[in-house]
């Protein structure tokens, strides 16, 4: 392709659309055909896939964390005690629903939701 081609290519106006396709599936799809070609040799009570799903939970925590104690956006108009509140109630109702996490992410958020709407915010 001469310079000329190139250059109008990278003016049209879906070029970055392709760029983050191709980016994206590049990105992602490397590690899923590294993760089918390796999944049959792991075994799940192996002490890899135990370290894998321990960083997984504390990511996972760390950003509910975050969420709850330093929110951006509308959020941040939520009281720390409601955020609390919502997120702690979620997990009783988890946790009495047999671990259920549909139970426990819909009873936060309708927690949240009425609490943010009976406060006026």
């Amino acid at each position: 392709m001469s310079g000329d081609a190139m250059s109008a290519a990278a003016d049209a106006w879906w070029w970055p659309y392709v760029m983050i396709v191709v980016a994206g599936w590049l990105a992602t799809d490397i590690w899923r055909w590294i993760g089918v070609l390796v999944a049959g040799r792991l075994r799940e009570d192996s002490e890899f896939l135990g370290w894998v799903k321990a960083v997984a939970t504390a990511l996972v925590a760390g950003v509910i964390a975050r969420l709850i104690l330093f929110p951006s956006g509308a959020l941040e108009g939520a009281p720390l005690w409601l955020r609390i509140g919502a997120a702690l109630l979620g997990f009783v109702a988890f946790l009495a629903a047999g671990q259920r996490l549909i139970v426990g992410v819909l009873t936060a958020e309708a927690l949240l939701i009425g609490g943010w709407l009976a406060l006026g915010l």
